[in-house]
């Protein structure tokens, strides 16, 4: 993630994620990045062509691999503490296994994030909670 944060600073982007997988008998690399606003085809375009550059300078990836650079997409489930931190302050739409205070899903802004736990205001409460106890947590999306 390293060399995927220096050009995300210098183009006025973030990084909020990153997976290496095998799909269909192929290795992919797939890099979610974000800006105040949302990110478009040309954010993602010029992220994949100078990180592209950047990478093939050190090479640290052995095998052959195709990469990809999207958003993070509207309806995407928080899942590392990367994107939770990325998300501070943004509303978010939680969805719990159990019941707390007699509900399983909240909307609310992430106000922080530490060791595997999110606190959240819900209509004037601070709730945390186990981000293991979370069905999904994702943005917060009005239609």
């Amino acid at each position: 993630m390293e060399i995927g944060d220096k050009v995300a600073e210098t183009l006025g982007v973030s990084v909020v994620g990153a997976e290496f997988k095998k799909e269909d008998g192929k290795q992919i690399l797939r890099i979610f990045i974000d800006k105040d606003g949302g990110v478009g085809i040309n954010d993602c375009e010029e992220f994949s062509r100078v990180f592209s550059d950047e990478i093939d300078k050190d090479d640290p990836i052995e095998t052959e691999y195709l990469l990809e650079v999207s958003s993070p997409g509207v309806e995407r489930k928080l899942k590392t503490e990367r994107e939770y931190l990325h998300y501070r302050g943004t509303l978010v739409d939680v969805k719990l296994f159990s019941q707390v205070n007699g509900k399983k899903e909240f909307t609310g802004i992430i106000k922080s994030y530490e060791d595997g736990k999110i606190s959240f205001e819900c209509e004037k409460e601070m709730l945390t909670i186990n981000t293991k106890d979370a069905a999904y947590i994702k943005l917060h999306f009005e239609f």
